[in-house]
């Protein structure tokens, strides 16, 4: 009898986990559960005081227990002292992350976009930032130009063999703590910002930046930065002239996967203590486990939370195997900030009344959550890429990669 045409090649698809890839899982699971979930009523109580929620001298602490157990630049490559785990593994790292109130990061990691400096741009920015002796921002984001970066208007005006720039940033993360920003400046208004009209420059805060924190409903303090009439030598230019662009959107990109990754973290630790929770509550005689509307809700967030993790992963997958995977990182970021909403709401309403007040993360976590729909790219331009990604043929329905 012959085969199926089907059956004549075997084809292995596994899910699960390399011995490596369980290892580093537990690893950073355990220190989260050791070093930082116990601050985490000092990360409450401390809101809007330290960056990080802890004491700097207390989160360096942190960051150099972890370089002795290995965790040093997860994605950094090799060359620069990192471990360059992948992005699989790092998006399994940020789930783990993502289930305590403290704002970690493992240290020894620069922006991936600094990477395209050229050898002095290298010694001068990113070697120092990796080593943790300089700090970055990222700064696109305009009042007028948020979810459309095409509209900034910050200018830069060549000047000998210096740029002028002049503009305002907002709602820039670690801005008001970073000594110098990459900064995302209109070069030329006769071509389009996506095509060869913005430059990003490396500028100094001593250069003459300057920024004041925006006041925000979460834990969360990102900056506003004014530049007025800011000299930029012209070695500080990253990339070439022209191509800011396309070095704003490789960095968003990143960011977008690993939001997701970070979102799954947090949903399932919401989700656990949602069941604990709903076994120990009695009302009526019963466990409000026990009630339909209590199971329902449960059963929404895992299946949900699940999504979200294969979407993360598959985004992640994609970038190690060097495909491009911008519309499956913006699925993930769609699908999974507004899951962690979701499952956030259910997780406070299943608590009730003790939800709601601060003596628990919840009220924190549904606070600092809401944010996830909006950096990175807004729900609508989630939804926007995602369309005409199917509406153009960039993508097609059905494809399997």
């Amino acid at each position: 009898m012959s085969r199926h045409p089907l059956n004549q090649k075997e084809v292995a698809l596994d899910f699960s986990l390399t011995d490596e890839q369980k290892m580093i899982q537990q690893t950073v699971r355990q220190f989260v559960d050791r070093e930082l979930m116990p601050l985490e009523n000092e990360v409450l109580q401390n809101e809007g005081k330290y960056p990080n929620g802890v004491e700097p001298s207390v989160y360096h602490a942190l960051q150099m227990k972890a370089k002795e157990m290995g965790f040093w630049g997860i994605n950094t490559p090799e060359e620069y002292g990192g471990a360059n785990l992948g992005a699989v593994m790092t998006a399994l790292i940020f789930m783990e992350l993502g289930k305590t109130l403290v704002p970690f990061m493992f240290a020894g990691s620069a922006d991936n976009i600094l990477y395209y400096g050229n050898e002095w741009q290298k010694e001068e920015y990113l070697i120092p930032t990796i080593e943790g002796e300089r700090k970055s921002c990222f700064a696109l984001t305009e009042p007028g130009a948020g979810s459309d970066p095409s509209a900034i208007r910050t200018t830069a005006v060549k000047d000998g063999n210096h740029w002028v720039i002049n503009g305002q940033k907002v709602f820039i993360t670690g801005g008001n703590e970073a000594d110098f920003a990459m900064v995302f400046a209109v070069t030329d208004r006769t071509k389009p910002p996506q095509n060869g009209g913005v430059t990003c420059f490396l500028v100094d805060r001593e250069m003459g930046w300057n920024s004041r924190p925006v006041p925000t409903m979460g834990g969360w303090s990102p900056a506003e930065l004014f530049l007025e009439n800011v000299r930029v030598p012209e070695d500080h230019i990253l990339g070439e002239v022209g191509n800011g662009f396309s070095l704003g959107m490789q960095w968003i990109g990143q960011g977008r996967w690993i939001i997701a990754s970070r979102c799954v973290g947090t949903a399932e630790r919401l989700l656990q203590m949602a069941v604990d929770y709903s076994k120990e509550r009695v009302t009526f005689g019963q466990p409000i486990a026990d009630r339909q509307a209590i199971q329902w809700m449960i059963a929404d967030s895992a299946v949900e939370i699940q999504a979200t993790k294969w979407l993360a992963m598959h985004a992640a997958w994609k970038v190690d195997q060097g495909l491009d995977n911008r519309h499956e990182a913006s699925m993930a970021k769609l699908f999974g900030s507004n899951m962690a909403n979701r499952v956030v709401d259910r997780v406070m309403q299943i608590h009730g009344g003790m939800g709601y007040t601060r003596e628990m993360p919840i009220e924190r976590w549904y606070r600092d959550l809401r944010v996830t729909r909006i950096y990175e790219g807004t729900d609508e331009i989630q939804h926007f890429i995602i369309a005409r990604d199917l509406l153009k043929g960039y993508v097609k329905i059905g494809r399997w990669e």
